[in-house]
């Protein structure tokens, strides 16, 4: 069944579910941005420390939320509370985004990498969008989607192979390498998937989408049971690192997100 709302024609279903997912997963992912973002900065950045503990706040707020919708809920509601979402974080965005400015400007001494503040904004930019979107009824077409998410994602997974490198003791010699490894692995991957972006739509076939999927998904399950792995050994304390147990989970989780969406989108090539 169809129905007409604000947002145009859209399957109430598809529409409801996707938006709970969007911001149950990427709320989480903020407010721990927010947490990680607070305990680098010195303890003289009482201003930074106090607004990152205001997004904490913040998005906590929008978790509990969310949990009181389901798919059951008015799309009407769903795409009021988009609105909300999308605003923390646009708000989110600008300040990891200041953060970043201060710190290239040597304003700024924390233990926050620049590239990490990067990274971190970019995510904060892709969930506005992600929302923006589906408010709007305009999902990309299937294979431009298929491109366009590895790209982001490929990057993501090169940045964390980057930062667990930097994180771990230099003495763990054996998971720095192997981090190593991961980062070229994902380099390589990432610049794969912009050649095919820059083919586009000539590389729109199923053949080569297939492939391009089933390539990045050994990559993938390879760099999550890495992170699984690092995970369990940090929160026994088996290893030497500077990685808080909590970071160590949230890049596993995101590994897992994009397996999550490599699925779907293999789903609906089949389906094709």
């Amino acid at each position: 069944m169809r129905s007409k709302t604000n947002l145009g024609v859209t399957k109430i279903p598809t529409f409801v579910t996707r938006s709970l997912e969007e911001i149950r997963f990427w709320s989480r992912i903020m407010k721990e941005h927010a947490f990680f973002l607070s305990i680098g900065f010195t303890a003289d950045d009482t201003m930074l420390i106090q607004e990152a503990r205001q997004f904490i706040a913040l998005f906590e707020e929008i978790e509990q939320q969310a949990a009181g919708f389901d798919e059951r809920t008015d799309p009407e509601v769903i795409r009021r509370f988009n609105i909300q979402v999308y605003q923390a974080a646009v708000s989110i965005w600008a300040y990891k985004r200041k953060v970043l400015g201060l710190t290239l400007r040597c304003e700024l001494v924390s233990n926050n990498f620049p590239l990490l503040l990067d990274h971190i904004s970019r995510e904060a930019a892709y969930f506005a969008k992600r929302l923006k979107e589906l408010n709007q009824g305009k999902l990309k077409p299937l294979p431009e989607a298929i491109i366009k998410e590895n790209v982001f994602f490929l990057r993501i997974m090169a940045d964390h192979s980057k930062f667990i490198g930097h994180l771990l003791d230099p003495s763990e010699r054996k998971l720095v390498d192997q981090a190593r490894e991961f980062s070229h692995d994902f380099d390589q991957l990432l610049f794969q998937a912009q050649d095919l972006d820059s083919m586009r739509p000539q590389s729109e076939t199923v053949p080569l989408l297939d492939q391009f999927l089933d390539q990045n998904r050994v990559s993938v399950v390879s760099l999550r049971d890495f992170k699984k792995t690092a995970r369990e050994l940090i929160e026994e304390c088996r290893i030497k690192s500077i990685i808080h147990p909590l970071l160590a989970d949230h890049v596993f989780r995101e590994a897992e997100h994009f397996l999550h969406i490599i699925d779907a989108f293999e789903a609906m090539l089949t389906a094709q």
